[in-house]
């Protein structure tokens, strides 16, 4: 496989420009209501999880950004001082923090896995502080503030052997990103149909809002912040040493997802680089019903990770 092939993605700026551009639909297409319905019939058997929408006071966003919490029924126990693993789920674009909640089963599927799941508010941010806007840091508030808050806030185990990250379309790009640079925080890392390619978008390579937008937050193409922000570059410039510290990534793509190539394209160089992950192609397109079946199956590899022996 050629380099060339991994950072330009011509094809792929095409088809994201294409897919992403069709209204406000985004990377997030709206749950049709009898799909919804079937998810959450799906998701009746299990007892109910504790569902709060919340707020953390950002200092370095300047605003109140807001997240939802998910609270297995054992977290309410009364007396308990029982700890649990923390997931963060996060958006993709035109998307919002209430998503997960809203259009999957993944707060009945919280109880069976036991884990305490946190969906940030990412907006259009593509999860990167902005070059061009102080106020967008949305890589460095949730590293920096919200999850030391929830570590505070809620009993969670707070270390990175119990900490995952995760995400669908532009958030699969963040939660790989977030995984790869910081390794010591982060024992798995997820992506659902993740644009992982987005940091090699330019607004000459897909004119109009997504391209400028991509351009505002990374910067001129070949900047130190989209090289940094990349998970391709990112792969390609670690050491065997570095790659050693990689949390195990989680690579799910639909071979009917518009995204598809770029996901194999990944695979292709975790492969080459020796990283340690796993890759499912499934039948499936860019959508909900993809998602809410592969945060299903992603809990449980979450649940293997962080439990190798036995189920708590």
């Amino acid at each position: 496989m050629k380099t060339s092939r991994l950072r330009l993605f011509p094809l792929f700026a095409l088809i994201i420009l294409a897919a992403l551009q069709i209204g406000v639909q985004g990377q997030t297409p709206p749950t049709s209501p009898s799909t919804a319905a079937t998810l959450r019939k799906a998701g009746d058997a299990a007892a109910p999880s504790d569902v709060k929408s919340e707020k953390l006071a950002s200092k370095l966003m300047g605003r109140e950004m807001p997240y939802r919490i998910i609270l297995p029924s054992r977290y309410s126990t009364e007396n308990s001082s029982e700890r649990f693993p923390v997931v963060y789920l996060l958006h993709g674009l035109t998307g919002h923090f209430d998503n997960w909640t809203d259009k999957t089963r993944v707060a009945r599927l919280a109880e069976s896995a036991n884990f305490i799941i946190v969906t940030p508010e990412g907006e259009d941010g593509w999860y990167t502080d902005s070059v061009a806007r102080a106020s967008d840091k949305y890589e460095s508030y949730i590293v920096k503030e919200l999850i030391p808050e929830i570590d505070k806030k809620f009993r969670t185990l707070a270390d990175r052997d119990h900490r995952v990250v995760a995400g669908l379309s532009m958030g699969g790009f963040g939660a790989l990103k977030f995984g790869l640079k910081f390794p010591d925080m982060f024992v798995l890392a997820g992506s659902f149909s993740g644009a992982i390619g987005a940091a090699t978008i330019t607004e000459k390579t897909v004119p109009g809002a997504i391209g400028k937008t991509i351009d505002s937050i990374f910067g001129p193409d070949g900047s130190d912040v989209r090289k940094g922000n990349d998970p391709f570059a990112i792969i390609l410039g670690a050491t065997p040493e570095r790659i050693k510290a990689f949390p195990f990534l989680y690579v799910a793509c639909g071979t009917e997802d518009f995204l598809f190539q770029n996901n194999r394209d990944f695979d292709s160089l975790l492969i080459d680089k020796k990283v340690p992950h796993e890759f499912r192609e499934l039948p499936g397109a860019h959508n909900w019903t993809f998602w809410d079946a592969q945060v299903e199956e992603f809990l449980q590899v979450a649940e293997k990770r962080i439990w190798p022996n036995q189920k708590p």
